[in-house]
């Protein structure tokens, strides 16, 4: 059965809920897509990424292919731990221009996955969540949030 795109969230409504609960937050836009930071009083020039939204394919980034119609992508930086908990291990970084090295389909709309790029980093990745989906990203954009809290912490 065919997923219905019409039924996914916006992700203009997942960048609302992650600034309306999680405090010291602002959206930057950058690099062709639209990125969550942690950053208190804009002390930083942007903040620390917790999560983004990427509605079209970029040179180095096509294999989730977000050129189709209605398609983006929701992005979020956990930690080691918990990636290796949800898919085994952390690859190797890619090539530019390049995939990691993961058996996953990363077009797959509305189904956790690594990120194609930045799972060497601990990213993970949505399509078009469907609220249930959401609902299982929300533990997972806190963890990020509280990741950022520290890494900003280290880094004043």
């Amino acid at each position: 059965m065919a997923f219905d795109l019409e039924s996914a969230m916006n992700p203009n409504d997942i960048l609302n809920y992650c600034l309306d609960n999680l405090p010291d937050t602002v959206v930057v836009n950058s690099w062709g897509e639209r990125g969550v930071f942690y950053n208190p009083n804009n002390a930083l020039k942007r903040g620390i990424y917790i999560l983004t939204a990427k509605e079209k394919d970029g040179d180095n980034d096509k294999s989730s292919n977000l050129n189709r119609e209605g398609v983006y992508r929701i992005s979020i930086g956990v930690r080691r731990n918990t990636f290796i908990y949800m898919f085994g291990s952390v690859p190797t970084r890619p090539a530019k221009g390049g995939v990691v090295d993961m058996p996953f389909d990363f077009a797959q709309i509305d189904k956790i996955v690594p990120h194609p790029v930045y799972a060497w980093m601990s990213w993970v990745c949505v399509l078009n969540p469907s609220d249930a989906t959401f609902e299982q990203l929300k533990p997972l954009i806190q963890e990020a949030y509280e990741y950022a809290k520290e890494k900003y912490t280290r880094r004043k």
